[in-house]
């Protein structure tokens, strides 16, 4: 396909993804069925051509008037990729299946376009109705850091330690330029194409071997902050596809009892094999049914575990609007309901979690998301239920204490900040047995 006809595809997609607000994976997938003729360099140009539009959809649209999915995609280009008017107009020609040639209306707003004037919603790419919750996350850093939530985010791999070490998984993908991520101690950041896309690490031997897995560095650090370790007995509450069960499982270095479960047992799918290929111990314990049955009578398979747990890692179901960077069609379908579903998860999951620390127990709770109703609130509506909960302040190195944001309660990661995506992360201790 031409430059031009890739950009003819893009507009198409983001078409389809305003018109039937689906998320942008379903969109990208349909489209390559119904283009068979698109061959992989294609269809991964146009998804990062969608993304980024996705990414800037606000300011872009802005810029340029109006927000059409046309709009937006030439906007983004400008915003984005910082192309000027006349490299746009090159490329929107009407020839072989590229888009028609930009009107005067459109070059005027290329040259003169500017969000000087725009408000933060705008300027920063959010819903507008999410703002008050994001100011007060970030006070006077509410724009920058949510002009570094509309960047493209890194691409960053945990390396497991039961299998190698950081350097030599670093010799043995000296060929893709890795080097140390700069907060967590086992993890290595690839560098990305021109494009925006990083290289295809799920065939690397090494990843087959189960060396690394790829991981956010934030998501590598929330793990190492709940400190785990060797002998202890761990459970991993919200495990999801295993992500942070394998490093819980490293930082035990697979000496203890780490148990795994979800409350969606469809979530749990791709644990068994990433633990296999990881060579992790952990016992993971799905629930019996869909996840609509939690209130059906369904049979609880942690029961036996209740009050005798070390730590209990709760990586709650969340907004995930601290990974917007990476899903920014989410942002757009996010919706105020959504929050207060997510927000009623999880005072549901850390109740739970209560019922399983022992006596002098951890729980350690973590969200990929930004907002306070899911962090702080969230924490310390627990510790008000519950009196013999106590909310502790993280025990921090010196090189993650100087870069996070100490809020009420926790930490909070972000993209301008930390330079990952927005992980929170809040220590509650059980105290002593009063019997």
């Amino acid at each position: 396909m031409t430059p031009g006809a890739r950009l003819s595809a893009a507009i198409e997609v983001l078409a389809d993804i305003a018109e039937r607000r689906r998320p942008v994976a379903d969109a990208l997938k349909d489209w390559g069925l119904a283009h068979r003729f698109a061959g992989s360099g294609d269809r991964a140009t146009i998804a990062t051509l969608v993304y980024d539009a996705l990414r800037r959809r606000a300011s872009a649209a802005w810029i340029m008037g109006e927000d059409s999915s046309r709009a937006v995609l030439i906007g983004s280009l400008r915003l984005q990729r910082g192309l000027a008017a006349q490299t746009i107009a090159e490329l929107f020609t009407g020839e072989r299946f590229a888009p028609a040639p930009l009107t005067e209306a459109e070059r005027t707003r290329l040259e003169t376009g500017t969000l000087a004037d725009a408000p933060v919603h705008v300027a920063g790419d959010v819903p507008e109705w999410i703002v008050p919750s994001l100011a007060s996350a970030f006070g006077d850093d509410l724009l920058p850091e949510l002009r570094a939530l509309a960047r493209r985010a890194p691409l960053d791999i945990r390396v497991n330690t039961l299998k190698a070490s950081r350097d030599a998984t670093r010799e043995a993908l000296a060929h893709l330029n890795p080097e140390p991520t700069p907060l967590a101690p086992d993890g290595l950041r690839v560098p990305l194409g021109e494009d925006g896309r990083g290289p295809a690490l799920h065939v690397e031997p090494e990843f087959l071997d189960g060396w690394f897995e790829i991981q956010d560095e934030g998501s590598q650090l929330a793990a190492r902050l709940s400190g785990a370790k060797p002998g202890m007995t761990v459970v991993d509450l919200c495990a999801g596809g295993g992500g942070k069960t394998l490093a819980l499982a490293a930082l035990m270095g697979n000496e203890g009892r780490l148990v795994a479960t979800d409350g969606d047992p469809r979530r749990l799918a791709p644990i068994h094999e990433r633990l296999r290929r990881a060579g992790a111990r952990a016992e993971v314990r799905t629930p019996r049914g869909g996840p609509g049955r939690r209130d059906a009578g369904r049979p609880d398979v942690m029961a036996d575990l209740d009050g005798s747990a070390d730590l209990v890692l709760v990586d709650a179901p969340c907004t995930g609007a601290g990974t917007w960077r990476r899903n920014p069609d989410a942002k757009w379908r996010l919706r105020p309901g959504s929050l207060a579903t997510r927000v009623a998860e999880q005072e549901a999951v850390l109740d739970r979690a209560a019922r399983l620390a022992r006596p002098g127990g951890r729980i350690v709770y973590v969200t990929c998301s930004l907002l306070p109703q899911e962090n702080d609130a969230a924490v310390a509506g627990l510790a008000a239920r519950r009196d013999d909960l106590a909310l502790r302040p993280l025990d921090l190195p010196a090189s993650v204490a100087e870069r996070v944001r100490r809020t009420a309660h926790g930490i909070q990661m972000s993209p301008e900040r930390t330079g990952t995506d927005g992980f929170y992360v809040a220590l509650i201790e059980r105290g002593p047995d009063r019997s």
